[in-house]
């Protein structure tokens, strides 16, 4: 005598349908991927084109920004020509190993880059470093 067994269908399911909560990760992570580089740039420059690589990046850099008006920016905020080694010795906690990122509006005088360059060089910090936009083809 063979026994049926029946299943009810008022049993409550239980497994968890995984596929909606991957669906809206992935659909997260792509929205974050889009928006990180957004983010990051804060003082809008005109930046020269390099075929150069980019650099590999351990830790967050310090941007050091020169508009087109000569105004310089340690990563969003405005400071005085005579306050720059200050600020950024406040910012890197005294390491003078901080990366520091030139970025340099191509509409500005070169020497006014070097000469900013320059004096962090001369304050210590070793691993200054000039930003550009890759190189596109016309």
């Amino acid at each position: 005598m063979a026994f049926k067994i029946k299943r009810s269908t008022k049993e409550p399911m239980s497994e968890i349908n995984v596929t909606p909560f991957v669906d809206v990760m992935l659909v997260l992570l792509i929205i974050f991927m889009v928006t990180a580089p957004l983010l990051t740039v804060g003082v809008q420059v005109d930046l020269p084109e390099s075929s150069a690589d980019s650099l590999p990046e351990e830790q967050e850099p310090l941007t050091l920004t020169i508009n087109s008006k000569g105004e310089i920016f340690i990563q969003e905020s405005l400071v005085d020509y005579d306050n720059i080694i200050a600020k950024i010795l406040a910012v890197s906690k005294n390491r003078t190993d901080t990366r520091i990122y030139v970025r340099g509006d191509k509409t500005i005088n070169y020497g006014r880059v070097l000469e900013i360059m320059g004096m962090l060089s001369g304050s210590g910090f070793t691993k200054v470093a000039l930003i550009s936009e890759p190189y596109k083809e016309r």
